[in-house]
């Protein structure tokens, strides 16, 4: 019962909270507003826009070369269509279940390429790992770059970052209880499976330590987050208004947006009112901020829609022999 409970929860939460900001986001501002908003967005140039997809799209390739990279120290030889195919499915999956994409990859590559569910799945746990690593030392130059402006962010949003730390800290309270009862559940037979599983993770998370071209490894990590600020940064040039806003600028929205794809289904809703919020800090109008950031945004999911889409239907077409 507590599990079908917990399992409701986590697809409808996120979609909640989407629908949540989306109702925010028209009642918070006026009519006016939202037709200006709306100007600014029929007037973009969307050669940037093609070209910030056209970004997006080299992350995505590079990350399927990175995911080869990480899987040949376990001796597993893939194909490239199959790897950028999960890819994109992944992320198509992540827009209706956050999160889910991993696991479908990891299926995915146990179905057409017989790699371990297990050992699949703890390569993509290491990539997360490295792809969190570099985000926080993208939230690090951030803070170093305008740190006033988030200090002073924090302080008037002092009374709701404190309610959520204290509601945070007792969900964890409560999670923790839950599993060490579920632990205490599991019957022996079932630990055996636990421990084959945590072992073939173990394999997959470390395999990124084993990796002959360590070079072309680091070189294709960094290249994924240029890209990432890349498609983010070249919309500005896309709205026909001034629109000047420094690096740090656009490393904190970035950031801010990329916390949003996390807590909702694709960031639906919550991605413009963030990068909208975090722009405004910086003197943007708050017309101009969310035309970018519905415009970005957008922009993204009709790609990975599309894109997505279209892999769902080639991976098993593409691997009809199997």
């Amino acid at each position: 019962m507590l599990s079908s409970i917990l399992s409701l929860l986590k697809k409808i939460l996120p979609l909640a909270i989407g629908v949540f900001f989306l109702v925010f986001a028209y009642q918070s501002t006026t009519n006016e507003e939202r037709k200006l908003v709306i100007s600014y967005m029929k007037a973009a140039d969307y050669n940037f826009v093609i070209l910030s997809v056209f970004f997006g799209l080299l992350s995505h390739l590079s990350r399927a070369y990175r995911w080869k990279l990480m899987l040949e120290p376990l001796g597993y030889t893939t194909k490239p269509i199959n790897r950028v195919l999960t890819v994109m499915i992944s992320y198509l999956s992540n827009l209706g279940i956050p999160r889910s994409g991993e696991l479908l990859r990891a299926t995915a590559l146990n179905a057409y390429e017989k790699v371990p569910f297990e050992k699949g799945f703890g390569t993509i746990v290491a990539e997360r790992i490295i792809d969190l690593a570099i985000l926080l030392s993208l939230v690090g130059i951030g803070l170093g770059l305008q740190a006033e402006i988030i200090l002073d962010l924090f302080k008037k949003e002092k009374t709701t970052f404190s309610s959520l730390f204290i509601w945070g800290i007792v969900l964890l309270i409560g999670l923790t209880i839950i599993l060490i009862r579920y632990i205490l559940k599991i019957k022996p037979r079932k630990i055996k499976r636990l421990i084959s599983l945590f072992n073939g993770l173990k394999d997959g998370v470390l395999a990124v330590f084993k990796i002959p071209k360590k070079g072309v490894f680091i070189a294709h990590s960094l290249f994924i987050w240029v890209m990432y600020l890349s498609m983010f940064w070249v919309i500005k040039f896309s709205i026909g208004e001034p629109f000047d806003v420094s690096l740090a600028a656009i490393v904190l929205a970035f950031i801010a947006g990329g916390l949003a794809m996390s807590a909702t289904n694709g960031g639906i809703g919550l991605y413009p009112v963030a990068v909208s919020t975090v722009l405004v800090k910086f003197e943007v109008s708050s017309e101009i901020a969310l035309a970018f950031g519905w415009i970005i945004w957008s922009s993204q999911t009709v790609m990975i829609v599309l894109f997505g889409g279209i892999s769902f239907f080639l991976l098993p077409l593409v691997n009809r022999n199997k």
